[in-house]
């Protein structure tokens, strides 16, 4: 396997598809990792200058180990993905893209890991295609509704929407200061990949911004409907989570029917990233048993 791991890198796992939605054509960017019989998809959160790469770099390998095949997709505003307005609900429109994403690679069932928006997105498609949902991995995101406890928009979203509007190494710092329980691992060279991310995105940055005005309300609250999602679902959360808190992630668990949730203390809104090893033994087994 040491060889086979060796070759995972995200420039030799790069791919693009061209899809449309509605009128609209997208060329998508996503990474394309193992062979396995089943997929597991993985979506990646908001923030500036984020991918499928950066978000699940630490665990594709387990993943892939364990007989997965696994898509990194980058939706449309992020990465290498074409630039978008989304005036109206950005986790449909990302559950939309997913699914379009699926029909060209003729893959029909996945199984889906998505961290804050990508969990919004993860939900839109589960209840658009429940025929096509293994389970759900949900981490920091899944429902748009607010926290019962704790002020809107918190304080993680105002620093993320903060460095939309001046993407600077400073404001990059505040906002990753508070992503994470302990900012001492991330590294002068992490971040400075993360800023030039966002720099040579320009257009998304703006395209962010003009969206947020045009419906400050990206993402759609599910609350209502979570009870019609049937897939066992996994939902993961940071206790210290400044960007979105913990109740949230309550009421996850509380409207799917099959699902369970695990906590760790001393982790913020990157769980996949903080705590890997544990994160990526947890979530192989849920997946295949």
């Amino acid at each position: 396997m040491n060889a086979t791991t060796q070759a995972i890198t995200e420039a030799s796992t790069s791919r693009f598809v061209s899809v449309k939605d509605g009128d609209t054509e997208f060329r998508i960017h996503y990474n394309d990792a193992g062979s396995g019989a089943e997929t597991v998809v993985m979506l990646h959160g908001s923030g500036p200058g984020a991918s499928g790469w950066a978000n699940f770099s630490r665990n594709v390998e387990p993943l892939i180990a364990a007989g997965y095949r696994v898509l990194l997709v980058d939706c449309p505003g992020w990465s290498r993905s074409d630039p978008v307005i989304s005036t109206g609900s950005r986790s449909e429109l990302n559950g939309r893209v997913l699914k379009a994403v699926l029909d060209a690679l003729a893959i029909e069932r996945v199984h889906l890991i998505g961290n804050s928006m990508g969990g919004h997105s993860a939900v839109a498609f589960a209840l658009a295609n429940p025929q096509r949902i293994g389970k759900l991995v949900l981490m920091g995101g899944g429902t748009g509704g607010p926290s019962q406890f704790v002020p809107m928009p918190t304080e993680g979203i105002k620093l993320l929407n903060g460095l939309y509007r001046e993407p600077t190494l400073e404001n990059l710092k505040r906002m990753m200061n508070v992503f994470v329980y302990d900012a001492s691992a991330l590294t002068d060279e992490l971040m400075q990949v993360r800023l030039d991310n966002m720099l040579a995105r320009r257009d998304h940055l703006d395209n962010f911004v003009e969206s947020l005005a045009a419906n400050p309300r990206q993402f759609t609250d599910y609350g209502a409907r979570l009870g019609e999602i049937a897939a066992p679902t996994l939902v993961i959360w940071g206790r210290e989570d400044r960007f979105v808190p913990m109740d949230v992630g309550l009421r996850l668990i509380a409207g799917i029917p099959n699902a369970q949730m695990h906590i760790f203390n001393r982790c913020g809104h990157w769980a996949q990233w903080e705590h890997a090893d544990a994160f990526n033994r947890m979530v192989v087994d849920f997946l295949s048993h």
